[in-house]
């Protein structure tokens, strides 16, 4: 008998990919190490969730405040970026996967963006679950550059003023088209948003996972699917 018999799977999943660089401490390995370990560790989890019946996975993948970090680092995950994109492509065809990127690309390096366009552009017709990567992705920056380009629409008469809701707000930001996620998945321990789908979260079911991210599997998506099903999901007090 299948363990998720009777289950509701959630039609989308989103995951913030953290603890990498403490499974590199831990295991006395360099941080790069960590990140690739994170994307071994992606590859399957992609699969997982799309023979699940999970209809969007989202992860958040690399911050506007991971610029921050060391050049070093930086620049290793940019490489990491570049190997893992034709890995990612791959495993798409494969599982009829389509690919969308979210945050604002212009900042990568043009080998970086075209690789990004190539995912979504040789993935566009799969019919499969939708694979949503954030990448320079931050919710306050997302709300920012969509309200920047909500009033430019409005200045130009585009619509009256009257006619702005929360459809034709949520319209203007990255996740267009999408359904918010369902259920949300923090592994490492950590109990914060971190700038993450902070719009589209507002009803989101949350699950924080004790493992990190290297060392999440399927077992763990399952636990959080289970997790998600005892939830009492109401809204507006129904």
């Amino acid at each position: 008998m299948s363990e998720l018999e009777g289950l509701k799977i959630p039609a989308h999943v989103a995951i913030i990919l953290d603890g990498n660089g403490r499974w590199a401490k831990a295991h006395g390995v360099p941080r790069a190490m960590g990140h690739k370990a994170g994307c071994t560790t992606l590859e399957g989890i992609l699969e997982d969730a799309a023979r699940l019946g999970i209809q969007y996975l989202t992860v958040y993948a690399f911050s506007t405040e991971n610029w921050k970090r060391s050049e070093e680092e930086v620049d290793a995950l940019m490489q990491l970026f570049r190997y893992y994109a034709k890995k990612i492509v791959k495993k798409a065809c494969d599982n009829n996967i389509r690919i969308k990127m979210i945050g604002e690309r212009s900042r990568f390096d043009a080998d970086l963006i075209d690789s990004i366009n190539y995912l979504e552009e040789i993935t566009r017709d799969n019919t499969g679950m939708t694979f949503v990567f954030a990448v320079n992705y931050g919710g306050r920056d997302e709300i920012v550059r969509g309200t920047k380009a909500l009033l430019a629409d409005y200045k130009a008469g585009k619509f009256e003023l009257d006619d702005l809701d929360e459809k034709l707000f949520g319209s203007y930001l990255d996740t267009k088209g999408m359904p918010d996620p369902d259920l949300l998945i923090r592994p490492s321990g950590e109990l914060r948003l971190s700038n993450f789908l902070l719009w589209q979260s507002a009803y989101t079911e949350f699950y924080f996972a004790d493992v990190l991210w290297p060392d999440f599997n399927r077992d763990e998506l399952v636990k959080a699917i289970e997790h998600y099903n005892r939830r009492d999901r109401r809204f507006g007090g129904r």
